[in-house]
């Protein structure tokens, strides 16, 4: 999957629980109130069941999920490593 099809899924994930605020994909979620720590670790179970991953450590680091760029970046790099690239 491309990079724009990972924000895309990454966007619509955070598009069904938050309505009432407009984001780009570089915005801060949560700099903008959109998003607070329970929907963070949300996100964390989604994107390790949609794309098979185990986050620990470093990848919790709360700048991983600050913007749609930071998390496909997380995700781009985490599917790299499980690929063994």
């Amino acid at each position: 999957m491309g990079t724009d099809g990972l924000k895309g899924e990454v966007r619509g994930f955070l598009e069904t629980y938050i309505s009432d605020g407009e984001f780009t994909d570089e915005d801060d979620i949560f700099e903008l109130g959109l998003v607070n720590s329970l929907m963070a670790m949300q996100l964390v179970l989604f994107l390790e069941k949609q794309y098979g991953l185990k986050l620990a450590g470093d990848d919790l680091d709360f700048a991983n999920f600050r913007s749609v760029v930071r998390i496909t970046a997380l995700v781009d790099r985490k599917l790299e490593e499980k690929k063994g690239i």
